[in-house]
């Protein structure tokens, strides 16, 4: 039993961590988190639906027709700091002198493909007019101009970028203006998201951006709300506190800094299951903050969001009309198979061999717990290379089986089998999902019930010179949604445009 000193105590209550989960942490810990059981990879014509060009129009006119009688909401995981995205920029001012060596020397001495894009890329880039301004013509190479460029971009006194997070960033260059994603989300948000003329937008940012955040609504709502003639309702949260998980030594003893207080970190992004569950809507979409295009793919993207909107309501209405049935008590044997099917063939449900065998009432509670659950229309693209959750079909310890969105780190790469399944997935998800929240009666689903806990990630990582494990929750889209029912869709690749490293900006899914 782990002893807690009274410093520990307080240091649990300033969080809002109780000691039970502190506790239960160190449980996953000694015990460790099981692979997950591939059954199959889902592809096309076993769990993921792909549409032909009349039935996407059919779908976009069906979701058309609902919204104004929608509530609606886009959710923008948007925590995320840019200094991931610059991280080949700032080991090229570590690794590099302009007064000592050419650009073109230091390229073929480390091979860095990231700085040759980055160099022969610049002039492509949004932010090259301000930080030309700032650097003049006072450089006498091309290396020595690179490498000013970079420390402008980066320098703690000069744009710090670096410190900024990635949804306040120029990303895309207009005729004569920028770009941040969180302007192209609003721009969006009117094509897809709005209802009556409004539009609604939640960010999970961290704490300390929320000022900036604020100052960039100020500076580009109004311009936007003009050329769009939608208003906007944004507002923000952060990941809690309480969501930060416990790491431990290599004895799985909590892990102590150097002034004696426990480690904590934070949860990863499966914490924001706790920011979803304090939203409620008709509708959710959720897209990551830097998966935007430039405007001339908005209609494509637009249209690929309501073909999945329209997916879901479609099927929620069916699911409504059998859930009200289950709780009247009018399901007779006939309805009892029509439901059992509809679950099967529209919401991917798998029953064990024994379900018929079962009396009518215990059926229909079988019947009422899988289909009063949250629906999540998942898209998904092709697979061509990019990182990303893959769709399987997954058995779980109970032995059930569903559609789920797993991460390479999750399969045992060790199990043949398991790694040929893997080789076998055609598709990835690219976070692009629309989700219901709300039971037939109106009322929200407390999402946290919907969780796996046993979808999370232990890691290796260091601190203080000492090796220590840490706790990923069970990712927002994919541990922590295992419970939901699900549908995935086939979108084009036109819907997937993530900025993980600055020279993404360079692709043409990025230039106007």
């Amino acid at each position: 039993m782990i002893e807690l000193t009274e410093k520990d105590q307080k240091q649990l209550e300033s969080k809002g961590i109780y000691k039970e989960t502190m506790l239960g942490h160190i449980q996953t810990f000694k015990e460790g988190i099981p692979f997950v059981n591939l059954e199959n990879a889902a592809v096309i014509g076993n769990g993921i639906l792909k549409f032909s060009d009349e039935e996407e129009k059919e779908l976009i006119s069906f979701y058309d027709s609902k919204l104004k009688d929608l509530d609606i909401l886009k959710f923008v995981p948007a925590s995320g700091a840019a200094s991931r995205m610059f991280k080949a920029l700032f080991a090229f001012l570590n690794a590099y002198d302009p007064n000592n060596e050419t650009l073109q020397a230091y390229l073929e001495r480390t091979n860095d493909k990231d700085i040759l894009k980055f160099s022969a890329g610049l002039e492509r880039f949004p932010f090259y007019d301000k930080v030309m301004e700032s650097i003049g013509a006072s450089f006498e190479s091309e290396g020595e101009k690179v490498y000013k460029f970079v420390a402008e971009l980066l320098g703690d006194n000069a744009l710090n970028y670096g410190f900024y997070p990635k949804g306040l960033l120029p990303f895309h260059k207009y005729a004569n203006s920028t770009a941040t994603p969180f302007e192209e989300h609003l721009k969006e948000g009117a094509l897809y998201a709005g209802s009556n003329g409004k539009a609604k937008l939640h960010f999970t940012i961290s704490e300390q951006h929320e000022q900036m955040f604020g100052d960039e609504f100020k500076a580009s709502g109004p311009k936007v709300s003009s050329d769009t003639g939608v208003t906007y309702d944004v507002d923000y949260s952060f990941q809690k506190a309480s969501t930060d998980t416990l790491a431990v030594d290599m004895n799985n003893e909590p892990f102590r800094n150097e002034d004696g207080s426990v480690l904590f970190r934070p949860g990863g992004h499966g914490a924001l299951i706790q920011n979803l569950n304090e939203q409620d809507a008709d509708i959710i979409f959720i897209k990551n903050i830097d998966n935007v295009a430039v405007m001339k793919d908005a209609k494509a993207v637009a249209d690929s969001k309501k073909v999945l909107a329209g997916v879901l309501l479609k099927e929620q209405e069916k699911a409504f009309e059998f859930a009200a049935l289950l709780d009247k008590g009018e399901a007779d044997d006939a309805i009892i198979e029509d439901i059992k099917n509809f679950l099967k063939t529209n919401l991917n449900v798998r029953f064990s061999e024994e379900f018929d065998s079962k009396s009518n009432s215990d059926k229909v509670n079988i019947l009422k717990d899988k289909i009063n659950r949250p629906i999540r229309i998942c898209g998904m693209v092709k697979n061509e290379g990019e990182p990303g959750g893959g769709p399987f079909w997954v058995t779980n310890s109970k032995g059930e089986v569903s559609l789920q969105i797993i991460e390479s780190a999750q399969i045992d790469m060790n199990n043949s089998q398991q790694a040929d399944i893997l080789k076998n997935a055609t598709h990835f998800n690219p976070v692009d999902l629309v989700c219901a929240v709300r039971n037939y009666k109106g009322e929200k689903y407390d999402l946290l019930k919907f969780v796996d806990e046993k979808q999370g990630f232990i890691t290796g990582k260091t601190k203080d010179g000492k090796e220590l494990k840490a706790l990923e929750l069970p990712g927002l889209w994919n541990g922590a949604m295992a419970f939901w029912n699900t549908i995935f869709v086939e979108v084009p690749l036109v819907t997937f445009n993530p900025v993980k490293s600055v020279v993404d900006l360079l692709k043409d899914s990025h230039q106007a």
